[in-house]
């Protein structure tokens, strides 16, 4: 049985999903992939404990107080492969950004490939079910381009400049899945 609940925030509200012990999920509004089906027949539910620990979580990272990770019960469900993505962006240093193709290369010797697809870990990324977060917002182009956010481009942007990146640096696509 899964759980949801919903929380406003600075970017909209926010959907959380819960299997009653853990976080499974959290998406915005206009989120490109909508929670799964399993989860889309969650009862309504607000009074969770990890409920609440996931609204102070976003309370304090909302007011730049750069909350852990390990701090909530995270469960995402998702391929191994997947699991291994979300595990390295969880790595990335709030306030900081890598690559897409950063993220091959550390999932590729993790998993002792030779190699691996940076659209492939795209791929993973964009269906990260737990957005802030597993932060996902983090990952850019290597050309500094802002692509690939599942919640939309705007959100990644608010999300970067409020952990305080210098968006000089980086490109808005013009078209593509990003936008």
């Amino acid at each position: 049985m899964y759980y949801y609940t919903n929380c406003e925030s600075p970017i909209g509200p926010l959907r959380l999903v819960s299997d009653g012990e853990n976080l499974t999920g959290l998406w915005m509004e206009k989120h490109r992939y909508p929670y799964p089906s399993a989860e889309g027949s969650a009862e309504l539910c607000s009074s969770l404990p990890v409920f609440d620990e996931a609204r102070k979580w976003l309370t304090a990272y909302f007011a730049k107080k750069q909350p852990s990770t390990n701090a909530l019960p995270l469960a995402p469900s998702g391929s191994p492969f997947r699991q291994e993505i979300w595990k390295l962006l969880c790595q990335i240093p709030y306030g900081q950004v890598t690559t897409y193709g950063e993220l091959a290369r550390q999932a590729a010797a993790n998993l002792n490939k030779a190699h691996m697809s940076a659209q492939a870990v795209g791929g993973a990324v964009g269906h990260n079910p737990i957005s802030i977060i597993i932060p996902c917002h983090r990952v850019v182009g290597t050309n500094g381009s802002l692509t690939g956010f599942g919640g939309g481009i705007e959100n990644k942007i608010w999300l970067l400049q409020h952990e305080g990146l210098d968006m000089t640096q980086f490109t808005v696509p013009t078209h593509g899945t990003a936008l």
